[in-house]
């Protein structure tokens, strides 16, 4: 059966591209490309002749019918402009059809500015919320920000650089001073990646006309910002005295995570009831 092939491409450095990309990009029937000038090139530097095909936030359900009919009788490579489709592209569109199709789906991983600018921010890596592109209009924009405000994950997500300043002003008004890593460029020649405050970073990007593509890393909610409410502190101390833990002990340790003083958390257990505080 016919296969979807989903193609990683560089994302600025032509040589970001792995064998099996290649080889693959040389032997399906056509690929479908968000934009095929860009994808042009990039065959042609690798000497592929591959037949080429649109496929963008524009293409409508015709042009899906379209690919769903070729990949009947051949097997289609989906690439976007740069790095993985379907993140954060239209591409999602083809893959969700193709699926409900009973098409097979297999990805063929290559460069992705969202996790390049992750691993080199310096920011925790281990739990992390990407976001996409925010919206363009400033109170959606603050929304968006707004219901991500409190969670400790590293925040990714994509920008346009004329609206960079406005995305940055609204994150220290929404999210307040936090670490922020700047990656425009990524692989290409004029790669920058400036690691800063917020506020460090509306300064020194506020002098300039910024260009390029651009991802942002932000440092996740501090335990500060995310301190548990007195009912969760009450119950978290009352399983642990249950436990048999000793009150101060217990202190520290639902403190820590709670983003309370130990101290509070000590004067808050005493006045638990009885059965609630292991008797």
């Amino acid at each position: 059966m016919p296969t979807l092939y989903l193609v990683g491409t560089p994302i600025g450095n032509m040589e970001d591209i792995t064998l099996r990309a290649l080889r693959i990009l040389r032997e399906v029937g056509l690929v479908a490309a968000e934009d095929t000038r860009t994808t042009g090139r990039l065959l042609q530097h690798h000497g592929i002749e591959t037949p080429l095909v649109s496929f963008h936030e524009f293409s409508d359900e015709e042009r899906v019918e379209q690919l769903l009919e070729r990949l009947a009788t051949t097997d289609v490579a989906l690439v976007s402009d740069a790095g993985m489709p379907g993140l954060s592209d239209p591409g999602y569109r083809l893959v969700r059809a193709a699926l409900d199709a009973g098409i097979t789906i297999t990805p063929v991983p290559g460069p992705s500015a969202a996790v390049s600018a992750l691993i080199s921010s310096g920011l925790p890596t281990d739990t992390f919320l990407f976001l996409g592109f925010l919206p363009r209009q400033q109170k959606a924009r603050r929304d968006a920000l707004a219901a991500v405000a409190t969670l400790p994950y590293t925040l990714v997500l994509y920008e346009a650089p004329h609206r960079l300043l406005k995305t940055l002003s609204d994150m220290q008004v929404v999210l307040g001073e936090r670490p922020v890593v700047v990656a425009r460029e990524l692989t290409k020649y004029y790669e920058e990646i400036w690691r800063s405050s917020l506020e460090e970073a509306i300064e020194h990007f506020g002098q300039d006309r910024v260009r390029g593509e651009i991802t942002l890393v932000v440092g996740g909610a501090s335990a500060a910002e995310i301190a548990w409410e007195e009912a969760a502190v009450r119950r978290a101390m009352a399983a642990k005295l249950a436990q048999g833990v000793r009150r101060k002990k217990a202190a520290a340790e639902v403190a820590k995570q709670a983003g309370w003083r130990k101290r509070e958390v000590y004067d808050l257990s005493l006045t638990l009831p009885p059965d609630e505080a292991g008797g």
